[in-house]
């Protein structure tokens, strides 16, 4: 409890930061994710240099968080600046039908939704092309070397590829496990995943638009879920791993592949990058945080200059543990 005490300075700088319209509205909308100040500035209808300047007083008083990517800063509520707890404390306080607080929610609905309207255009529009595209990055062949290697010795009866793009990691695994199913949101994009698998004759693998913040699948479903290349798309990626971590059974394995940090800004509005790929400890803090333990981590390293560095992650969900006892050491081949 008392770590999450703040000295009466910490205090009454966090309360005076807080106590004004627009930067309590400001905490208000942090609490639903991770935005920047354009995003912030179309939402509340002020100009950026007065955005800016509220986002700084909330972050000098440690009840936000500041980061950069490349051209873009990103804003969050913080989580472990001293103020956090205040933060926490102010958003639990909040009524968020108040007629104020609502509309700034829609807002920011309709700016996420030109935000994904903006990314299916571009999965629209290059939904044949896509895996021409992944290998300007990294050679494909290379990655998928990687990611059977990475789940050598794990027992495969049902996997979920979320994002599934292609249908390529299914068609990937197809021969080695029962029952295979790729999860997308671009109807096109599975319109080629569809013909991708019945070319290859995966029989045993299905393919469906979903959500992947909201799967409608049950908890405790697949042996193996696959997230490949999808986060650097996502505005709220903690929130689709956790989803990814419910559906996976006791001592499943949920192995994310995505960029390493880039300066390719390009990406952004080419190709809809939200985010120009992780450092290894912000994924493993986040498969942490939806109650996995992280297991190994891989870098494939770029060939030539001008192509992305691939990572690969893995974790296992623990509760298979408590039952294994000495057992857990027959996996360690892959940690």
């Amino acid at each position: 409890m008392s770590g999450s005490l703040l000295s009466f300075a910490l205090l009454l700088d966090g309360l005076k930061a807080a106590g004004e319209d627009t930067r309590l509205r400001l905490l208000a909308l942090m609490s639903e994710g991770e935005l920047t100040v354009s995003e912030l500035t179309d939402i509340l209808g002020q100009s950026q240099p007065r955005i800016s300047r509220h986002l700084k007083l909330l972050a000098e008083a440690g009840l936000v968080e500041r980061f950069r990517e490349a051209s873009w800063v990103f804003y969050r509520r913080a989580t472990d600046a001293p103020g956090a707890a205040l933060t926490d404390a102010l958003i639990a306080l909040m009524d968020f039908d108040d007629p104020v607080l609502a509309r700034d929610r829609e807002r920011l609905a309709e700016v996420r939704a030109a935000r994904a309207a903006h990314a299916q255009a571009y999965f629209r529009a290059h939904a044949h092309e896509w895996d021409a595209i992944r290998r300007l990055h990294v050679p494909e062949a290379e990655v998928e070397s990687a990611i059977q290697k990475i789940l050598q010795g794990v027992e495969i009866s049902s996997l979920l590829d979320l994002g599934t793009g292609t249908g390529r990691i299914l068609e990937l695994f197809a021969g080695e496990i029962e029952r295979g199913v790729g999860i997308d949101l671009s109807a096109d994009m599975l319109a080629v995943a569809r013909a991708n698998l019945e070319r290859a004759g995966a029989r045993n693998c299905t393919v469906r638009q979903g959500d992947i913040y909201n799967l409608a699948l049950p908890r405790d479903a697949f042996d193996v879920v696959i997230v490949h290349q999808v986060l650097h798309f996502l505005e709220d990626a903690p929130r689709a791993l956790r989803e990814a971590a419910r559906v996976l059974r006791p001592g499943g394995r949920l192995l994310v592949v995505d960029f390493a940090p880039h300066d390719l800004e390009f990406l952004r509005e080419e190709q809809a990058h939200r985010r120009l790929g992780f450092a290894p400890e912000t994924v493993e803090g986040w498969l942490a945080g939806a109650g996995l333990a992280p297991q190994a981590y891989r870098q494939l390293a770029p060939q030539a200059d001008g192509k992305l560095t691939v990572s690969l992650w893995l974790a296992r969900d623990p509760r298979i543990l408590l039952a294994e006892g000495e057992n857990t050491n027959k996996h360690k081949e892959v940690a």
